[in-house]
């Protein structure tokens, strides 16, 4: 195993420990994107919908008056466009 030394000012114990504490979370961040897919799984079997789920998912994090505004626009939008069986629907 390599010795971590000091070079150029870089304490390379201190460097060696970030990169340890990354490599950890870079693990745990894909335990838990494998945990998301296998909800996502076991909501599927049950009936739902994973497409329509990310979907409410990206939606509760935005904030209740971008949604709004953004709706306002759809609805202008698709009425500009002869859409308004689109709208509301």
């Amino acid at each position: 195993m390599l010795t971590p030394h000091t070079v150029n000012g870089i304490d390379g114990s201190e460097l060696k420990s970030f990169v340890e504490r990354i490599e950890r979370m870079d693990e745990d961040v894909a335990n838990l994107q494998s945990d998301r897919r296998d909800v996502y799984t076991e909501a599927k079997l049950r009936g739902f919908d994973p497409a329509i789920l990310k979907k409410i998912v990206r939606i509760r994090k935005r904030d209740k008056n971008e949604l709004d505004e953004e709706k306002s626009l759809m609805e202008i939008y698709q009425r500009a466009l002869g859409m308004e069986a689109y709208v509301d629907a």
